[in-house]
């Protein structure tokens, strides 16, 4: 009897144990889940691309940039692209729930909740603007509070959902990043941050529509007036052709004007030829040919990033960079 009912208790114990064990291992999961989920929120993988823009402006301007204070402001510019993606997030939580391309996203899935992402977004926001202008400059510092103002309040809340020029406009979001990073290296912003500025701001339209293009149906069934929506295959093809024809010229300005060398004018010339000939051929292309427009929108990202660290290259002489911007590209995928 005393040993039937040391087992017993040993079971009791054993079991016990397991469901303790069980216990912390839910609880250590659901726990990676969530911070998995903010980190989602940040929209890393489109953070990376602006971040990169900006890093690359901040290297090549000029003056002594003191390499704490310059690591300290590209944290700052990393916290408020993320800050932006959250509240972006937040937002547009009911139209992510229809979207295939977007069910996924922490909202949808349960994993955070509107009121947190928004609570994560506007923190995140107001210390990455406080630590640049502490880090860097109050340029820089409004700048990018600028932009993160821009791209919730007037692409995501007003023009998203109203117009489809909303790209169009709502892109010019995207484009502040050098304008960023140029202000916290030189405290202002300089022809030169103008025209990448102006780079990204042609580019985000063809790059945004030939992804839409293979998701129109889904953004008609959530209600967004994209242009291949609105207008259809036919004028979005042509719209994305023209943008494509005017980035060209202008992507050639920093060589022109002499602030990057034949490294940038040959890989811009390059670059903009094929993104050009993919652009017509997606033109060519018929209604049922998705390849088209995905080689323009897989190209498009290895375009940005080819420019960038052709213009770090040509002013730094850095062909580290050449392999990071490669490596980075290679992990991007749409989303």
């Amino acid at each position: 009897m005393e040993t039937t009912g040391v087992l017993s208790a040993r079971r009791q114990l054993s079991t016990s144990a397991d469901d303790t064990r069980s216990s912390y291992a839910h609880y250590f999961s659901a726990d990676r889940e969530r911070l998995s989920g903010f980190i989602t929120l940040t929209k890393p993988r489109v953070m990376l691309l602006a971040v990169f823009t900006a890093l690359v402006a901040m290297m090549i301007a000029p003056g002594q940039v003191d390499p704490m204070r310059a690591s300290v402001a590209l944290l700052a510019i990393i916290a408020g692209a993320g800050a932006a993606g959250a509240l972006n997030m937040w937002y547009d939580a009911d139209i992510d729930r229809v979207m295939i391309r977007t069910a996924r996203r922490p909202i949808p899935r349960g994993v955070v909740s509107r009121m947190e992402a928004l609570i994560f977004g506007l923190v995140l926001a107001a210390a990455a603007v406080a630590l640049l202008a502490v880090a860097a400059n109050l340029m820089a510092a409004g700048l990018l509070a600028f932009a993160i103002f821009f791209y919730v309040a007037v692409y995501s809340i007003w023009l998203k959902r109203r117009t489809p020029l909303n790209i169009v406009i709502g892109g010019a979001a995207g484009a502040f990043p050098p304008m960023i990073g140029w202000a916290s290296a030189t405290g202002s912003i300089g022809v030169e941050s103008a025209i990448l500025f102006l780079i990204i701001f042609l580019w985000t339209p063809p790059h945004f529509w030939a992804l839409a293009l293979n998701r129109s149906d889904e953004y008609s069934r959530a209600g967004v007036p994209m242009l291949p929506v609105v207008a259809g295959r036919t004028a979005t093809t042509r719209q994305i052709l023209i943008y494509s024809v005017l980035l060209t010229p202008v992507s050639l300005l920093p060589w022109v004007l002499g602030f990057a060398g034949p490294i940038y004018g040959t890989t811009a010339a390059t670059c903009g030829t094929i993104f050009v000939l993919l652009a017509l051929r997606l033109r060519k292309s018929g209604p049922s040919d998705r390849q088209a427009a995905s080689r323009l929108f897989v190209f498009s990202i290895l375009y940005l990033f080819a420019l960038f660290a052709g213009l770090f290259i040509d002013k730094t002489g850095g062909p580290w960079l050449s392999l990071l911007a490669l490596h980075a590209t290679s992990t991007l995928r749409p989303g």
